[in-house]
């Protein structure tokens, strides 16, 4: 069963992504897209299975390595300001508005700061894609797209830990910020002496494939550390790609990484997440899942963009970013189980709030597009800075 689901998923997912194309959106539009096509939803060829999660969880752990080997880290050391002020901004609006929506739905104070905190949170892994599609990922904007959502990841992590702590989850708060400072400090030694160091004892092994290996090795290695220490996986992936992008090895792992993973990982994962969209029993709360996806999506957007535009950015690429860092995706739904298991969200709107998550995965796409759409009678790039 699972080697005709990989089968329909590949040959779907990348027809999908040239209709996409086709119409003038990014490919990983139609790709969602047909996830929900080939899901439950609608034909029902494709469910989602354990294993499957997993494939799609290497696929988005291999996405977010390979932005790591593109960054420029020249341009990346220069976008810090610009990356606080993105990320800062883009949790103090959706968390401002959640909760006082959380407040109008009769939610307790507790739970609606939650709401907020689950709003606040974002996930570069689609918007990384679009980057790439549009050239845009080793770019100003991309840089600064990238560091605020490791900003936005360490700083809603500890607020959730802080909430968790009153709503009476067994949380020690000074535990979990050491735990981020010991994991970004390992991190970035780590990157500085022995990434370098373990490629280069691995480079002469007689295998097949050595370096590549030791590559995968650091990827994973740091994707399970970052999740270890309570920071995404796709954080530590990331950071391994950006440790091995400046030795000398970047070209050759980055050629056969993308390889690996386009052919068969990261479409899984860009489709598995139409897959696990459930419809189902919404139908009453068809209203509250419009008004928290527009909510989710304005609040998002604005904060980041004017987080961007106070640090320099122009208005077009400042909504750009701000499009950007819409997405809420897989760590949204590790937020939301959270909350379901520690009783801030009941059944119910753990299933609306689902669904909101996936409207901003669909929504990025086409709105990155739009703002970053180079004017057409001027051969300049938007992404300067006014």
């Amino acid at each position: 069963m699972l080697i005709f689901q990989l089968a329909i998923i590949l040959l779907a997912s990348k027809i999908a992504g040239d209709l996409s194309v086709k119409l003038g959106q990014p490919s990983v539009l139609g790709k969602l897209l047909i996830g929900i096509v080939l899901g439950p939803t609608v034909l029902g060829l494709v469910t989602n299975t354990d294993i499957l999660a997993e494939i799609s969880q290497i696929g988005v752990i291999l996405l977010m390595f390979i932005a790591g080997l593109e960054t420029d880290v020249e341009e990346f050391k220069h976008t810090g300001k610009p990356s606080a002020f993105v990320g800062v901004a883009g949790i103090i609006v959706p968390l401002a508005a959640g909760f006082l929506a959380g407040q109008v739905m009769g939610l307790p104070a507790i739970q609606a700061v939650f709401l907020g905190l689950l709003l606040s949170a974002t996930s570069v892994s689609i918007s990384v894609q679009a980057l790439k599609e549009m050239g845009k990922l080793k770019s100003r904007a991309g840089a600064t797209i990238l560091g605020a959502a490791v900003i936005d990841d360490v700083l809603v992590i500890i607020a959730l830990a802080f909430v968790m702590s009153f709503a009476g989850g067994d949380v020690n708060l000074g535990v979990v910020v050491l735990k981020k400072v010991v994991f970004f400090a390992g991190a970035i030694l780590v990157a500085w002496k022995v990434v370098p160091w373990v490629l280069k004892k691995f480079a002469p092994l007689r295998v097949t494939e050595a370096v590549i290996s030791a590559a995968l090795i650091i990827c994973f290695a740091y994707a399970y550390l970052a999740e270890y220490a309570g920071v995404a996986a796709i954080i530590g992936a990331y950071i391994a790609g950006v440790a091995i992008s400046v030795t000398n090895y970047k070209h050759e792992v980055f050629e056969k990484v993308e390889t690996i993973g386009y052919s068969i990982f990261v479409p899984v994962f860009f489709t598995s997440i139409g897959v696990t969209a459930e419809f189902t029993g919404i139908a009453g709360n068809l209203g509250l899942i419009v008004v928290l996806s527009v909510l989710a999506i304005l609040t998002k957007l604005v904060g980041s963009a004017l987080g961007a535009k106070l640090a320099g950015f122009a208005w077009k690429p400042s909504l750009g970013i701000g499009a950007a860092m819409v997405s809420r995706g897989e760590v949204a739904l590790i937020i939301a189980a959270m909350g379901l298991d520690a009783g801030l969200l009941s059944k119910e709107m753990f299933a609306v709030l689902i669904v909101v998550v996936l409207v901003t995965t669909l929504v990025t796409p086409p709105m990155m597009k739009w703002f970053f759409k180079e004017p057409k009678a001027a051969g300049e790039s938007i992404d300067q800075s006014a």
